[in-house]
């Protein structure tokens, strides 16, 4: 019975994926074997301003709005990876846009339960991209997760020209991203903002669920207070028992954000200042979910609460780096907008 109910309470979060050690491929990488992307075309985005998409929604039981119709600013959310599938199923390193079964996975999981958090705050732009499998991040042939991995930035990449040429007309951007989307919200920074004129036009960067080190950029700094903008935030969440074996990539020591606090000392933040994360139920708002402090570059919680959490027993978090701070992420990211139009009419 307990099996059943850890296996339940391992399904309540739902981020990025269900793997953390993924099977990994044995098969050639062929770049040619997947087509370019049209970035004009409404459906190689997994969330756009001008289409239905789980990127619209809020929990019903809340009093959140969407306001993308009205915002002022835009937010480009660079999805994490949801290429799972084992090397028996899986015939190439890069995923195919237009796999429908991977799409509604991508849709129902990071796009609902991580873009939607930014509906109060801008237009939600998402591209589908051919994400490497996640093997690329633990395979030992190198050589080919980088292939797998430029190729997909190479969609990144395109899709943002695409939307800088045709709808951004100067907006405010927010970029956003978990996990792989992180790898390339990166490189996308490096190429297009960090030093560079468009860094202007930036609102804030949430680099989710990757170790972001300050030697990557050149002007881009980490934000040190909530409403602080044209600067990045960055965690990755453990447990606060965890070992040093337990974290990956854990040297040299990343930038971290607590996101109750908004700032990378290591003060403790209480359960009472996380103002509610999601489970499994995106209608549900659970308060005070989980409390939050700094240590050598990652975010350590204690148990979440919740009904059943005694047979709650992860080390890492990653699944749930939006989840566990779901309204504390929609509140910020709002209030850096704020900021940002305030002190562009001064």
């Amino acid at each position: 019975m307990k099996k059943y109910l850890f296996i339940f309470l391992y399904c309540l979060f739902i981020s990025c994926t269900d793997k953390i050690n993924p099977q990994i491929l044995n098969i050639p990488f062929d770049k040619e074997a997947v087509a370019p992307i049209d970035y004009s075309k409404n459906e190689n985005w997994a969330a756009l301003p001008v289409k239905k998409d789980n990127a619209d929604k809020v929990p019903s039981k809340s009093n959140f709005v969407d306001v993308q119709s009205s915002s002022e600013a835009d937010v480009f959310f660079i999805h994490p990876t949801t290429y799972l599938k084992t090397s028996k199923k899986c015939h190439q390193w890069n995923a195919m846009v237009e796999d429908l079964s991977l799409n509604r996975q991508t849709d129902h999981t990071t796009i609902l339960y991580q873009a939607s958090v930014f509906n109060g705050s801008g237009k939600i732009y998402s591209p589908r991209y051919r994400q490497a499998h996640i093997s690329s991040y633990f395979t030992k042939q190198k050589g080919i997760a980088k292939a797998a991995l430029d190729l997909a930035y190479e969609d990144i990449k395109n899709s943002f020209q695409y939307y800088l040429d045709h709808y951004n007309n100067g907006r405010p951007i927010i970029i956003a991203s978990h996990s792989q989307g992180t790898t390339h919200a990166i490189h996308l920074l490096q190429q297009f903002f960090d030093s560079k004129p468009l860094m202007k036009q930036l609102v804030a960067a949430y680099l989710i669920g990757m170790p972001v080190y300050d030697s990557l950029f050149i002007t881009l700094n980490p934000c040190q207070s909530s409403a602080e903008t044209g600067c990045y935030v960055s965690w990755r969440t453990y447990a606060s028992n965890i070992g040093k074996d337990d974290i990956i990539d854990p040297l040299p020591i990343a930038i971290c954000t607590n996101p109750l606090t908004w700032k990378t000392d290591s003060v403790y933040a209480p359960y009472q200042m996380n103002k509610g994360g999601l489970l499994k139920n995106f209608n549900h708002i659970y308060p005070n979910l989980t409390d939050a402090r700094v240590s050598n570059g990652i975010l350590l919680i204690n148990k979440p609460h919740f009904c059943g959490n005694i047979f709650f027993h992860f080390k890492n978090y990653h699944i749930a780096d939006y989840n566990l701070f779901y309204v504390n992420i929609r509140e910020n990211a709002q209030e850096r907008v704020r900021s940002f139009l305030k002190n562009k009419l001064n």
